[in-house]
């Protein structure tokens, strides 16, 4: 099992090489974010930086690492 920082970095890299994620939302998802890492992506769609579909398929991604 990845320990939740190779999580996050795994989530980044899916985020800005699969959905074009700009480095700049992604730093402020990080920024806004709770402990969690696993709350980064609800964080990005919830400013209305990734769509909907975009989110479900962070969520399809999470659940294959």
């Amino acid at each position: 099992m990845a320990s939740e920082s190779t999580k996050q970095a795994l989530l980044i890299n899916f985020l800005k090489n699969e959905l074009a994620v700009p480095a700049s939302a992604i730093a402020m998802g990080l920024r806004h974010q709770e402990a969690e890492s696993n709350l980064l992506p609800m964080v990005l769609w919830q400013y209305g930086l990734i769509t909907l579909e975009q989110l479900n398929q962070v969520f399809d991604w999470m659940e294959t690492v």
